[in-house]
């Protein structure tokens, strides 16, 4: 498949892990959220550690800031601190607020963006517009949430590809899945990167397999357990 796969997480030795996996893994990316659960307190040192071990792919780390000016400042510090970082700016902060302002700026200037939080077809042609055509960008749509939320994900990202043509540089990342068969999705839309989390991740060493021998070896799990339970009627 031409889809890309990018480790989300925050667990430097998973990051190593996959780094080292054969070209599985092309990229690294990771949040707030995923940083705060893995129990990381200074952020930049965190940053700093990942790069020096991950020169070569690309990663990704979020500003956290809910302020534009702010936002900018500290995705221009996060920008400096490796070639091949990209910088993630929510789509809005947290009052709604669309962050095309600084999109604009940032890609213009040359800073690598991915933007994230993305859930509509709307989003998605407001940031088009504020990217750069020569600047590479990132445009992470959460198609796992969407599904969630009991829509199709498929023909917004299937749109979202069409939308990202005109610029040769964007890519459009299936973000938050759910489930392998995300893969093969994410590879149907035409889009060009998938995250994955360790979890799913681990699933993917099953693709390709015989259904039949899938089959009898879920068989043979279940009674191995009540045997191993000691359960009797």
């Amino acid at each position: 498949m031409k889809v890309k796969i990018f480790a989300d997480g925050a667990n430097l030795s998973d990051m190593l892990a996959y780094y080292g996996s054969g070209g599985v893994v092309s990229g690294f990316t990771t949040n707030p959220t995923l940083m705060r659960k893995a129990g990381i307190s200074d952020y930049e040192a965190f940053a700093k550690e990942v790069l020096a071990s991950i020169p070569d792919l690309p990663v990704s780390f979020e500003v956290f800031s809910d302020e534009l000016p702010e936002m900018e400042k500290q995705a221009r510090k996060i920008a400096s601190w490796g070639a091949n970082v990209y910088v993630k700016i929510p789509v809005t902060n947290t009052r709604g607020m669309f962050t095309d302002p600084i999109l604009q700026t940032l890609s213009s200037t040359g800073v690598k963006i991915n933007v994230t939080a993305v859930f509509t077809i709307a989003q998605v042609k407001e940031v088009v517009k504020n990217l750069s055509s020569e600047t590479p960008s990132i445009i992470s749509i959460f198609a796992g949430r969407i599904a969630n939320a009991g829509v199709d994900p498929m023909p917004i990202m299937k749109r979202a590809v069409e939308l990202a043509k005109p610029l040769p540089k964007c890519e459009i990342l299936w973000a938050s899945p759910r489930e392998a068969l995300n893969v093969v999705q994410a590879e149907e839309c035409g889009c060009h990167i998938i995250t994955m989390t360790p979890d799913i991740l681990a699933t993917l060493k099953t693709f390709g397999k015989d259904l039949h021998q899938y089959s009898l070896e879920t068989v043979q799990m279940f009674y191995r357990d009540a045997q191993s339970a000691g359960y009797t009627l």
